[in-house]
């Protein structure tokens, strides 16, 4: 009998501690947010790599200025004339990912079938500029 007792109370201290630390490590866990990196990525575009049918945004739309880092990556690839490489910028934070599709659904995005660039063209003073999401987005575990 004292070993069954023994025994009872040995498995309600081990079912405690099991509880305990999964509350615990639930409460930790909730309250750490994943962060995303996005990448966005801009480069200059010659007047005949301009496909005929896509819709050319202005670089000061109300639009393209709500999207976080797109002027950043913009002005990046103006200063740098990126025509051979994309200019880019990443951002690392909760939700960085949304930009993607931030990029993507608010804007004319140009889906390329013809081997030209796919993504947002825009006229930045006298230049063409491609503003795509590159590299896209990676969620992270947060760090504990």
């Amino acid at each position: 009998m004292i070993r069954g007792k023994d025994m009872a109370l040995s498995l309600l201290a081990v079912g405690t501690a099991a509880v305990a630390g999964y509350v615990l490590r639930a409460e930790h866990t909730g309250s750490c947010t994943s962060r995303s990196k996005a990448n966005l990525g801009a480069r200059i575009v010659g007047p005949e790599d301009v496909p005929d049918d896509v819709t050319v945004v202005d670089a000061s739309a109300r639009r393209l200025s709500e999207i976080p880092g797109a002027r950043r990556a913009l002005d990046r690839a103006v200063r740098k004339s990126a025509r051979e490489e994309w200019a880019h910028i990443t951002l690392e934070r909760d939700g960085a990912w949304s930009v993607v599709d931030r990029v993507r659904q608010s804007l004319p995005y140009y889906e390329a079938d013809c081997g030209e660039y796919n993504g947002v063209y825009v006229r930045y003073n006298d230049q063409i500029v491609v503003l795509d999401a590159i590299g896209w987005a990676r969620l992270e575990e947060p760090i504990q």
